[in-house]
């Protein structure tokens, strides 16, 4: 019997393993189980696993489907992050996800994804250094600003972000995490990944599930929040008029 492998790669962590099963037919839910066992995840429901298909565009790892119907190739990477996004982080109840969810908003800040001004910027910088290295130290939170780039144009940040460094000393990284979250939720774009798509029209969109419903970015247009509730009720009505 053969083997078949598939890469599970946690973007969260900068690690990578294997995973060796021997049958293909296996559930997408079995294959994402066996990466939450892995990490003694407990809050799975918030996290997926993202992967490139081969059309180039990134997509969700469906859980019902076997994972060979999704994929062209038997050696793909799969991406662990956050896909769902709580209003309010203080609802996770373990502290292993809250230190996930905190891995998240530090990777969505460096890579820009998570825009805010300056000053929550250097803030949300100021509460990662106080989980890595402790309590503010001159030279340590230098040295490790200059080896560490946290956000977009940090260097323009340094003098904000130890001004609010020396602010925390005593929180423990738990509660860093905790602050980290706090401050990130009251941003216009946590939790939000836009998708490009298209209208009926054909012009282009983009769009973002959330806690709500599905946010549509438009260029012309304010953006507009399909809400869940008006989603179930017009595909209600749809399947009751086919009926």
């Amino acid at each position: 019997m053969s083997c078949k492998m598939y890469k599970a790669f946690y973007s969260l962590f900068s690690d990578l393993f294997f995973f060796i099963f021997p049958q293909r037919k296996i559930l997408g839910s079995d294959f994402f189980n066996k990466v939450c066992g892995h990490l003694k995840l407990l809050e799975k429901e918030y996290f997926g696993l993202e992967f490139r298909h081969h059309t180039g565009s990134y997509v969700w790892l469906e859980l019902l489907k076997p994972v060979a119907k999704q994929i062209k190739s038997d050696d793909v990477a799969f991406h662990f992050i956050v896909k769902l996004f709580p209003p309010d982080p203080g609802q996770l109840q373990r502290r292993l996800t809250r230190y996930l969810f905190a891995l998240q908003i530090k990777q969505d800040l460096s890579n820009g994804s998570l825009t805010c001004n300056d000053n929550s910027a250097a803030l949300l910088v100021s509460h990662i250094l106080q989980a890595e290295i402790g309590d503010y130290d001159e030279e340590l939170d230098a040295h490790h600003l200059e080896i560490k780039q946290y956000v977009p144009n940090q260097e323009y940040l340094d003098h904000k972000i130890i001004r609010f460094h020396k602010k925390h000393r005593g929180h423990t990284p738990a509660e860093s995490d905790v602050h980290l979250l706090e401050v990130a939720r009251k941003m216009d774009m946590y939790g939000i990944r836009p998708h490009p798509a298209h209208d009926g029209e054909g012009m282009r969109i983009n769009l973002a599930v959330t806690h709500m419903g599905v946010l549509v970015f438009q260029v012309l247009y304010k953006n507009i929040c399909l809400r869940f509730s008006l989603i179930f009720e017009k595909t209600h009505k749809n399947k009751y008029k086919c009926s």
